[in-house]
């Protein structure tokens, strides 16, 4: 790192003896600012800036139609052309021209930043505490009081009542496994009395609720019309005295 600095603060310098001094104030210590026309340079720019001050000095003359000289356009030509050779030789070198000195750049302080304006706080947002939902009511499930499983095999029937007075009111259900069962759910009271709730066939299960409307036997009846077992699973509950199977 400090060769590296050695370095560049060498081209630095030779940039200010051999180059920026002999173009900027016609100063030219090694001669080889005159070689390169840069002392010419210099010295056309001291004696612009010689004249500029002395029009700036001098009282502003009456006539108008009086007009300052103006530099030959040759000399800017040829002043163009030798600021480009020194950029040319600059970069060669490794260094930009503008890294020689120049005047301070004076820059004006920053005006100061306003103060934030003040921001005025949401008020709190109140939030009232959720009631809690109502507990969902579930109904109970049906209490069975008995349950029964018999096998049909092909062609195979059977019959189960519920000994029920008049107004009762019975739970049930019933399922088969192996297929579908025909039956017949039905009620008597031994004599004219008859009452048919509900017939079906191949039927997989059934249930519900069942009223006595009046005081006897009520139950299902299912056959087997299939070539395999079928198992049925009966469950009831609710009003009735007993269960029974007629024969």
């Amino acid at each position: 790192m400090i060769r590296s600095t050695l370095m560049a603060g060498g081209g630095a310098l030779a940039i200010l003896t051999f180059f920026w001094l002999p173009a900027e104030y016609g100063i030219d210590p090694t001669g080889v600012g005159g070689l390169l026309g840069l002392t010419e340079m210099g010295e056309i720019k001291q004696q612009l800036a010689g004249e500029a001050a002395a029009q700036d000095a001098a009282p502003v003359a009456p006539a108008a139609g009086i007009a300052s000289a103006a530099v030959p356009g040759e000399v800017v030509a040829r002043l163009d052309r030798i600021d480009a050779q020194l950029a040319q030789i600059a970069a060669v070198i490794g260094a930009d021209v503008a890294t020689a000195p120049s005047a301070p750049d004076v820059t004006a302080p920053a005006a100061p930043a306003p103060e934030p304006e003040a921001v005025a706080e949401p008020a709190p947002t109140v939030v009232e505490p959720a009631e809690a939902p109502a507990p969902a009511v579930v109904a109970d499930a049906p209490g069975w009081r008995d349950e029964v499983v018999f096998t049909l095999g092909p062609t195979e029937a059977k019959e189960i009542k519920l000994v029920m007075a008049a107004g009762d009111v019975a739970n049930f259900e019933w399922v088969s496994e192996g297929g579908g069962v025909n039956y017949s759910q039905h009620g008597d009271d031994g004599g004219a009395n008859e009452v048919r709730f509900e017939d079906g066939r191949a039927a997989p299960g059934q249930e519900g609720t069942m009223t006595a409307p009046f005081a006897g036997n009520h139950g299902w009846f299912w056959r087997n019309r299939g070539n395999e077992p079928i198992t049925v699973t009966l469950r009831v509950g609710g009003a009735y005295a007993q269960m029974i199977e007629v024969e």
